[in-house]
C-alpha cells in the first residue's frame, strides 16, 4: 500500500510541475509525467487514479505539441496499435482516451468534442477491443505479451466499467457464436464474455440481440423454467424427486439440448444428471442429449459411465459432462486399454504437488477431490481433442501431441497420464535410448501458465522437456530437427518423408516453388492420385499479423483435405491456439464454421494454407506428379509468402 501511494505521490508532483509550467516549457516536463504514468498504469488502481486527472489533462499541457492535442481527430481505428507500441506512444495513447472518457461522462466539456461524439468515438473503440475486454490466448497474444498490453487491459476494464457495452452488443455476440463453435475444454473466456452481454440484458438492445443473450445466460444458468424457481440448487435436487418420469424427461432433453447447441454446461444440468444417474439412469442419454451410437455406447457400458459420472461430473467440474456426451458418441469406450484405464485414474495415488496443482485450477473446488478433477479433465480431452489449447504457454508441440493421442491412441494416452500423476516421469524412447522427463530441465515452458485443462497440467511438463531433449540430440545434424523427433515423439504413423521450406544451415529460402509442388503432389485430391489423409499430419507454419508480419513458428494438424460446401478444396486442421479463426493478413483468416468444419477445426482454402506452411511429412510411396502443378498455382502462393513471413528471409530459387 505503501508503494501505492508513494507512486500516486510522485505522479501529483510531476502533474502539478506540467500543469505550473510555462506555455514555452511545458514539453520539457511532459516526459517526467509519461514515466509516472507508465508506472500507474501496470495495475488497474493506478489507471482509476489517472482517471482523475483526465479532466485536467488539456490545461495542463499533457497532450501540448503532439498529435493527441485535438481530440476531434482521433481516430478509432489506431488505438489498437498505438497501444502495442513501445515507448511514450502507448502511454500518450492511454492518457487520451481517458480525456476522451472524461469527456463522455461529463466530467469535462471539450469546445470540439461533446459528450456524445466522445461516447460514439469510446464505443467504436470498445468495439475494436474486444481482445483488450477479454484477453486471449492465441499464439499472437503469447507472443506479443507485454507491459503495454497489460496498461491496455487496465485502461479497457476502466472504461466497461464507465461505460455501457450496448454499443458493442453486436460484436460481443459475434465473438461468443465464433468462440463457441470452436468447442474448446476451457471455456473461461466464454464465460467471462457472457457475464458482461448479461448486463445488456435489462438495457436497450434490440429483441433478437436481448434473445441471443438470454440464450446463452440460460444455457449456463437456469435454463428451464423448474430450475428457475430454485436459487439453491438442493432445493432443484429436492423438486426433481417429486416430478413424474414424463417431467424429468421433459427437463433432460432441455439441458441436453442446450448444451449440445452452445458446447456449454449450466450447473444445475450437473445436478440433474448426478440426480438420474442414481434414480432415473434411463433417462441420462436424453440429459446428455445422446445420438444412437452415443446412447449404443452408455448401455455397453453404463457401470462404467455410472460411476465416471460419480467420480468426474461435479460443479466445479461441469464443463466435462459435454466431454462425456462427445466421448460416447465418438466411441473411444470400445477402445479395449480404455475402460481399465479410466478405472485405474478413480483411486490413483496423485503426487500431492501435483494434486494441489490440480485442485488450484479450479477456485470453486470444495468438496472434490484431486482425483475427480483429473477424472473430468479426461473426460473432456478423449472427448473433445480438438478442444485442447495451449494457453499462455509455447508449448503447441505438447498439446497436439495430446491431441492426436486422444484420437488415435487414447490407451498409450491413459497409460501417460498415470505416470506423470503418480511418479512424476515419463519414460519415451528415443533411437534406442530411454528418456525420463524426471531427469531433465529447462524445456520451453519451464514456469507453466497454469490455466489449462487438468491433463495438460499433468502431461505438459514431462512433453515439453521430452520434446526439448529430442531436438537437442539431432540439432546438429545439418537438417531441420523435426525430421527426426516428430516420428518417435508423435507416433510411428507419423509418415518419415519431410518436405521444408528453409535451408537448415543458412535458414534461408530454396527451391520453394519446388516445396509448394510436393505439398500438392502429396496432399491434393487433384495432384496426389487420389491417395486419402489416414492419420492427422503434424505440420509447422509460419503465424503472421493481421498485417503479415512474421511471429513466429507454429505447430498444428491437418486433420483432412476436403471440398466445402462450395466445391472449393480446403485443409481443414487443428490449431491449438485457444482461438483458431485468427487473422492472418492478406485476407488470409481461418474460418471455424460456415465451410464444413467438424467441431473444433479450422479451415483455409488450399492455396492459403500452403503460403503459411513451412514444413510438413509426406509418405513417400503415395505421391503424385508434383510438375502438374501449375506454375500459376505455385507463383500466387509464392507471392503471397514473400509479401508477409517471407521478407524476413533471404530467398534462393
Amino acid at each position: 500500500m505503501e508503494v501505492q501511494i508513494n507512486q500516486e505521490d510522485r505522479y501529483e508532483q510531476a502533474f502539478n510541475k506540467l500543469n505550473n509550467a510555462k506555455p514555452y516549457a511545458k514539453r520539457l516536463y511532459q516526459n517526467d509525467l509519461f514515466q509516472e504514468t507508465s508506472r500507474l498504469a501496470r495495475s488497474f488502481e493506478g489507471v482509476q487514479v489517472l482517471y482523475r486527472y483526465a479532466d485536467q489533462f488539456d490545461q495542463a499541457g499533457v497532450f501540448e505539441g503532439g498529435p493527441w492535442e485535438d481530440p476531434s481527430k482521433l481516430q478509432p481505428n489506431l488505438v489498437n496499435l498505438s497501444l502495442r507500441i513501445e515507448g511514450i506512444e502507448s502511454i500518450v495513447t492511454l492518457l487520451s482516451e481517458l480525456r476522451m472518457l472524461s469527456i463522455a461522462q461529463g466530467r469535462y466539456e471539450h469546445e470540439k468534442v461533446s459528450a456524445d461524439m466522445a461516447k460514439a468515438y469510446l464505443n467504436e473503440v470498445m468495439a475494436l477491443n474486444l481482445d483488450f475486454i477479454f484477453p486471449e490466448e492465441s499464439e499472437e497474444a503469447r507472443i506479443e505479451r507485454s507491459e503495454e498490453t497489460d496498461r491496455a487491459e487496465n485502461l479497457f476494464k476502466l472504461l466497461v466499467e464507465e461505460m455501457t457495452l450496448v454499443a458493442v452488443s453486436g460484436t460481443l455476440l459475434e465473438e461468443i457464436n465464433r468462440l463457441t463453435a470452436q468447442r474448446p475444454i476451457m471455456v473461461n473466456r466464454i464465460l467471462l464474455m457472457i457475464q458482461k452481454a448479461e448486463q445488456l440484458l435489462h438495457s436497450d438492445v434490440d429483441e433478437d440481440k436481448r434473445k441471443e443473450i438470454q440464450r446463452y445466460h440460460d444455457a449456463t444458468s437456469q435454463l428451464t423454467p423448474i430450475s428457475q424457481e430454485f436459487p439453491k440448487f438442493s432445493d432443484y435436487r429436492n423438486k426433481l424427486k417429486e416430478m413424474t418420469d414424463k417431467e424429468l424427461e421433459k427437463e433432460s432433453k432441455a439441458f441436453g439440448q442446450s448444451m449440445r447447441e452452445t458446447g456449454l454446461v449450466s450447473p444445475y444440468h450437473v445436478v440433474l444428471v448426478r440426480f438420474l444417474n442414481c434414480s432415473k439412469a434411463e433417462l441420462v442419454p436424453a440429459a446428455l442429449f445422446l445420438n444412437e451410437k452415443g446412447a449404443a455406447s452408455l448401455s455397453e457400458n453404463a457401470v462404467l459411465v455410472n460411476e465416471l459420472i460419480k467420480v468426474a461430473i461435479h460443479l466445479p467440474t461441469r464443463q466435462s459432462l459435454y466431454g462425456l456426451a462427445r466421448m460416447l458418441e465418438r466411441g473411444v469406450l470400445s477402445h479395449h486399454p480404455v475402460a481399465p484405464g479410466l478405472r485405474r485414474l478413480v483411486e490413483l495415488d496423485i503426487k500431492p504437488d501435483m494434486a494441489q496443482t490440480l485442485l488450484e485450477a479450479f477456485t470453486e473446488h470444495e468438496g472434490i477431490t484431486a482425483n475427480n478433477v483429473m477424472v473430468a479433465g479426461v473426460l473432456s480431452v478423449l472427448g473433445q481433442p480438438l478442444g485442447i489449447g495451449q494457453g499462455l504457454n509455447p508449448t503447441c508441440q505438447s498439446a497436439r501431441a495430446l491431441s492426436l493421442w486422444s484420437i488415435h491412441d487414447p490407451g498409450y494416452l491413459l497409460e501417460q497420464i498415470p505416470r506423470a500423476a503418480r511418479d512424476g516421469d515419463i519414460t519415451m524412447t528415443f533411437e534406442g535410448q530411454a528418456i525420463h522427463s524426471k531427469n531433465l530441465t529447462g524445456g520451453l515452458a519451464p514456469d507453466l501458465h497454469k490455466e489449462l485443462d487438468p491433463v495438460s497440467l499433468i502431461l505438459v511438463p514431462h512433453l515439453d522437456r521430452i520434446y526439448a531433449e529430442m531436438i537437442n540430440r539431432v540439432q546438429f545434424r545439418g537438417d531441420d530437427p523435426h525430421r527426426w523427433v516428430n516420428p518417435p515423439f508423435y507416433g510411428d504413423w507419423v509418415p518419415r518423408g519431410f518436405g521444408k521450406v528453409f535451408d537448415h544451415l543458412t535458414s534461408n529460402i530454396t527451391d520453394y516453388g519446388g516445396f509448394v509442388r510436393l505439398f500438392y503432389a502429396t496432399h491434393h485430391p487433384d495432384y496426389n492420385e487420389g491417395h486419402e489423409l489416414i492419420y492427422p499430419n503434424p505440420v509447422g507454419i509460419c503465424v503472421t499479423t493481421v498485417y503479415g508480419k512474421m511471429l513466429g513458428f507454429h505447430a498444428i494438424t491437418i486433420q483432412r483435405v476436403a471440398k466445402d460446401p462450395k466445391g472449393e478444396y480446403r485443409v481443414y486442421f487443428y490449431n491449438p491456439n485457444n482461438d483458431s479463426s485468427q487473422n492472418w493478413g492478406q485476407g488470409i483468416e481461418p474460418k471455424v464454421k460456415g465451410n464444413g468444419e467438424y467441431e473444433g477445426e479450422s479451415s483455409l482454402p488450399f492455396h492459403e494454407f500452403v503460403s503459411r506452411l513451412y514444413a510438413f511429412h509426406f509418405n513417400p510411396y503415395e505421391q503424385g506428379d508434383a510438375s502438374s502443378v501449375e506454375d500459376e498455382v505455385v507463383e500466387k502462393i509464392e507471392t503471397l509468402a514473400r509479401e508477409s513471413w517471407g521478407q524476413e528471409y533471404l530467398w534462393i530459387n
